[in-house]
């Protein structure tokens, strides 16, 4: 298995094993504090729990070790630590704190420290990590958003490069929660064991590459707090948008399974628009048609079948066609070349058509950068719902001005944009960000390096159309297509090409679609 390969197996995070809701450190702390209030203000047996948690993982996979390692910062992270050591300690092993700082006075963390009957080290005197069998990094959790300080880089840099086992408590100390962000050296944990649901740090890249396997334990939480919290980031997970998933009943016809349409470029620029149109149909879509200029007709003619194709024509005859042919969704942008021209049917499409979903792509994200003074109003007047796909590259020329802001992590970025431009913005990469404009937002996590292959996005964008086609809400379908174009190409694996991701598509619906 690749380098790479193995990283991104090391980072799976499966639907089986975690709920969808993806908690801010705010609101983690908020549902801590939720939590305490039902058990009558009494917040220190979650910590029990929490230390608990961590030692179960030592008891239950490294039963041979005795050394362990603790290091324990001043807040209620070193607390889960001094507790976990308390327990361990009972049960035989030879834990040895080094401590950061000592807990805040009347803190949770404090009472834990006091149960601690052995010598508590000075952190600076942790010198040699390979003198420890197991290595509990409670420094620091999914609250920190500050860059560590260079001495303590340099200790989890050694840690690192020591190669024993290290157990994070919530989050691998330097990682930043709310974000996935680094700010210099962090810890490259063996396992992360987290607490009633999983934080953004724990899904985005590159936090995510620092969590080994992460292990949710349930810690007394009720899952009632989240009616209070009301979250809205999530894991792009089934669970997510299958309530939404268009259903066929038993006098269903193509035309109620909906029409989507792709535009294609010049003769030697088709390929693209084929890709997106079969993935369209794959995805369930009743009809599928290409416009094409009419040099490439005669191209597409001898390679389809059942995908319907006219001649694009003017704006006009454009407009004209959606309406007669009760034309959803309109897939724009796969090396459709001209860029005076995508721009001109985008904002004909926006202002004049009765369309359910228009889906911008390739050539036409780079036909509306600059634009977005003209472009963006219209999207958010426009009763035509819109979703945006760039990858980094294209994320840039659309939203200039947020992707300069250096402060921001791809999360922020992502729902920002979707807030400025009034569109579903799905941010490509490897934790792709689906983010919409009311707020809502989900990261990708069954991403795979082997999409990074020409046409994967043209996939992704047909999928995404043919889902719309079917009057799935534009966030829904968003996180359904992402979901599924990367289950696709985790279904074929090595060698896989962007026609494979088309004829993997039925297979992988279902999976999880009767």
């Amino acid at each position: 298995m690749g380098e790479l390969t193995k990283k991104h197996a090391m980072a799976r995070i499966e639907a089986h094993k975690f709920p969808i809701e993806l908690l801010t450190p705010k609101e983690m702390g908020e549902a801590d504090h939720l939590a305490a209030s039902l058990n009558g203000g009494d917040s220190f047996k979650l910590m029990e729990r929490a230390g608990k948690a961590v030692a179960d993982i030592i008891l239950d996979d490294y039963r041979h070790v005795r050394k362990i390692a603790v290091l324990c910062g001043p807040g209620n992270n070193g607390g889960d630590g001094y507790m976990a050591a308390h327990i361990l300690k009972a049960h035989g092993f030879e834990p040895y704190i080094f401590s950061l700082a000592k807990p805040r006075a009347g803190s949770d963390a404090e009472k834990a420290a006091a149960l601690w009957k052995g010598d508590c080290l000075a952190f600076d005197t942790f010198s040699s990590p390979e003198d420890f069998d197991v290595i509990i990094d409670a420094l620091y959790g999914a609250g920190l958003d500050r860059p560590l300080d260079k001495p303590l880089q340099a200790s989890l840099k050694k840690i690192n490069e020591s190669g024993v086992p290290v157990i994070a408590i919530d989050l691998p100390s330097g990682v930043f929660g709310r974000t996935g962000a680094l700010n210099g050296e962090a810890i490259k944990a063996t396992k992360t064991v987290t607490f009633f649901r999983l934080k953004p740090g724990h899904v985005c890249y590159p936090g995510r590459a620092c969590c080994g396997e992460i292990r949710l334990a349930d810690i007394g939480i009720p899952a009632s707090v989240l009616q209070t919290i009301k979250p809205e980031n999530y894991i792009n997970f089934p669970s997510l948008w299958l309530k939404d998933w268009p259903t066929l009943d038993y006098d269903t016809h193509k035309y109620r399974r909906g029409h989507a349409v792709v535009f294609s470029g010049h003769q030697s620029s088709t390929g693209a628009a084929r890709l997106a149109a079969h993935a369209a149909a794959r995805s369930g879509a009743g009809l599928v048609t290409i416009l094409s200029p009419e040099d490439a007709l005669a191209v597409h003619a001898m390679h389809l079948t059942s995908i319907m194709l006219d001649e694009m024509g003017s704006d006009t005859e454009i407009l004209a066609f959606l309406e007669n042919r009760k034309v959803r969704s309109v897939i724009l942008g796969p090396a459709f070349g001209s860029l005076e021209r995508a721009l001109s049917i985008t904002r004909s499409i926006l202002t004049k058509s009765g369309i359910f979903t228009l889906v911008l792509d390739a050539d036409a994200l780079t036909a509306i950068a600059g634009k977005s003074e003209d472009i963006f109003p219209l999207i958010k007047k426009s009763p035509v719902n819109v979703i945006l796909t760039p990858h980094e590259g294209e994320f840039q020329r659309v939203f200039p001005s947020v992707a300069k802001m250096d402060g921001l992590s791809r999360i922020e970025k992502a729902a920002k944009a979707a807030t400025d431009c009034g569109a579903v913005v799905v941010y490509k990469g490897a934790d792709t960000i689906i983010a919409s404009p009311e707020g809502r937002l989900a990261v990708n996590v069954n991403g795979t390096p082997y999409l990074a292959t020409a046409g994967s996005g043209d996939v992704l964008s047909g999928i995404v159309g043919g889902l719309s086609a079917q009057k799935m809400l534009p966030f829904e379908a968003a996180c359904a297509g992402v979901f599924i174009h990367a289950r696709c190409a985790e279904h074929f694996g090595i060698g896989m090409i962007a026609e494979d991701i088309v004829s993997a598509i039925p297979l992988v619906l279902g999976e999880f679609v009767m």
